[in-house]
């Protein structure tokens, strides 16, 4: 029986491991794979960014909206679809929004060796750089997911890993209505307890350059109507140098 109960004891170990990994790799407020960005303990801030673009049907209309509120938000770009529409990007710089970086190609970064990690990461840089002829400081990884390579290859490169505290599954969500009232859900008990907002809506689609984001665009502009008139909009940017993430 000692055997036995030594043996379970090493798969439950195991269990615990494997799941200790995968919390570390993938759940937004992890820190056990190195600190990113989120947030700050400044509520009634709000960041707005978009993943996964430019998308060129629905990221003009997107700049509309953030236009009309005069909001300037982050967009973590793939370097596959700027360099397909360069003008796009140079049109979301124009207005004065943050740039980063969000991989090439969009792999899962806590499977991905580091020499691809850097090839996905430095190439993305320079096109964006190339394009913009900004220094680009900040990146996401696609799907949140990341290992400690991932992390240290960004910062080697001068970037900012950048995660989230409030999302849904609006790539897949029809209604812009009910996204928006998930995320104002979120943004609400964020600020009750003392936490600004980084908000992740997707205006691209990593497996189709055309998606269609016509609900994220929705409920972007109806996070707008409601918050810009009781909360600041900021980009990442402004939190670089603040307090540690929640």
């Amino acid at each position: 029986m000692g055997s036995v109960a030594w043996i379970a004891g090493i798969g439950t170990a195991a269990g615990l491991a494997a799941g200790g990994c995968a919390y570390a790799a993938m759940w937004p407020g992890s820190r056990l794979f190195g600190d990113a960005l989120i947030g700050p303990r400044r509520p009634g801030e709000l960041a707005l960014t978009f993943d996964d673009g430019p998308n060129p049907a629905w990221t003009p209309r997107l700049l509309e909206t953030l236009t009309a509120y005069e909001i300037r938000a982050t967009f973590f770009l793939l370097g596959s679809r700027a360099q397909a529409e360069p003008e796009l990007v140079r049109r979301i710089a124009a207005a004065g929004h943050l740039i980063g970086n969000h991989s090439w190609s969009h792999p899962n970064l806590a499977l991905t060796g580091r020499g691809r990690i850097r090839e996905e990461l430095v190439r993305t840089r320079s096109t964006l750089e190339d394009i913009t002829g900004t220094a680009i400081r900040f990146f996401r990884p696609p799907f949140g997911a990341r290992r400690p390579a991932a992390l240290r290859e960004a910062r080697e490169l001068g970037m900012m890993p950048v995660l989230w505290n409030a999302m849904t599954s609006d790539w897949k969500e029809p209604s812009g209505e009910r996204i928006a009232a998930s995320l104002t859900a979120k943004i609400d008990r964020l600020e009750r307890r003392g936490w600004a907002a980084n908000i992740v809506l997707h205006d691209g689609g990593h497996l189709d350059p055309g998606a269609r984001r016509g609900p994220s665009v929705k409920a972007a502009g109806l996070l707008a109507a409601r918050y810009a008139g009781t909360h600041r909009f900021v980009t990442v940017e402004g939190w670089a140098l603040g307090e540690a993430a929640h």
